[in-house]
């Protein structure tokens, strides 16, 4: 299974740790624009295996080469769009309004893995959003989600209400209609800031999954986790890819990084997200100052009850681009029972 698989591969983690992964002697080396720690799983996990799956479906003619600093989380697109690097990862809610299909994936209520929701979101995608062409000017390689996002905060959560007139760190999306829904105050940083921003007490917590504990090192500033049935929200993110440096690839090439691409990448992906959710989990158990706190049975209630209007919200933003959102919400839930 490639989620065990990717789990094994966390033994490894501090080798694949670099700046920038070296290059093959390769007749194409794309540049991979990324922003997160060189620590954190896209980047050290992620980026590693795409690479490595391109050069061996291209007999090492194309390769790939991370590199950091180039733009702000929120400016990647953009910067895969004007060709200054060849290939990103984007988190759809960084930039609001320039999506909207993407929260549909994001809602709560989906029962699976990260990986089980990013198939699903691919083959949603292909089936009810491509039309829409939210991804306008770039390829689209690759969608997935983060795990379930729960609440993490330096004061302990006993019960759903405690949330409310909190201030907390919200990627926007879904998460900030979540926000707003228990009441808290959205402050709105890309995620490399969450430390500083946790540190200096400019927000009380932050709804991420369980990775940011280790990642982020949450686990020094936010040392309780707060958690309800599955989870606030998912997180959407795409890798994309500038279309001019693909079409320039040879016809063979394009044919071949199209099977490592889509459904396969985005497969590949979302069980990254699961392990790093594992390692994430763990540290928090390991931590003897920081503790986990599930939902109550009538918080649970409560939440079921909150989040039945964040669903209908954003099905009705989705509606009104002229997709069946009913439909495309039936489809994800059965995909992610396979």
């Amino acid at each position: 299974m490639l989620k065990n698989k990717l789990i094994r591969m966390t033994g490894a983690l501090a080798l694949l740790v670099s700046s920038s992964v070296t290059a093959m002697a390769a007749d194409v080396t794309l540049t991979i624009s990324s922003w997160a720690p060189p620590s954190q799983g896209m980047n050290a996990m992620m980026w590693p295996e795409l690479i490595k799956q391109m050069e061996a479906a291209t007999d090492g003619r194309v390769t790939g080469e991370i590199k950091y600093g180039l733009a702000s989380p929120p400016a990647q697109y953009d910067l895969v769009l004007d060709g200054a690097a060849d290939l990103t990862w984007i988190f759809h809610g960084y930039t609001p309004g320039r999506f909207v299909a993407t929260k549909m994936i994001e809602l709560p209520g989906y029962e699976g893995s990260a990986q089980q929701a990013s198939v699903a979101y691919w083959r949603a995608h292909e089936k009810f959003f491509a039309s829409l062409n939210e991804h306008k000017g770039v390829k689209l390689i690759g969608l997935m989600t983060h795990g379930v996002g729960v609440l993490h905060s330096n004061t302990k959560i006993s019960s759903i209400g405690d949330i409310s007139g909190m201030k907390l760190r919200l990627g926007g999306g879904v998460s900030g209609d979540v926000g707003a829904a228990l009441g808290a105050t959205g402050i709105r940083v890309p995620a490399p800031k969450v430390y500083e921003t946790l540190a200096s007490n400019a927000a009380d917590g932050v709804m991420m999954p369980m990775e940011g504990k280790a990642s982020f090192k949450l686990f020094e500033v936010a040392k309780h986790t707060y958690a309800v049935p599955g989870g606030f929200y998912r997180g959407s993110f795409a890798v994309i890819m500038n279309s001019d440096k693909f079409d320039s690839l040879s016809a063979a090439d394009q044919a071949a990084l199209s099977d490592v691409f889509g459904e396969n990448l985005s497969g590949m992906a979302g069980g990254v997200w699961d392990a790093i959710d594992t390692i994430g989990s763990e540290k928090l158990a390991a931590t003897t100052d920081n503790s986990y706190t599930e939902a109550s049975a009538a918080d649970a209630a409560t939440w079921q009850d909150l989040s039945g209007a964040i669903i209908t919200k954003v099905m009705g933003e989705v509606s009104d681009k002229g997709i069946d959102a009913e439909a495309a919400r039936a489809f994800i839930a059965e995909q992610m029972s396979n």
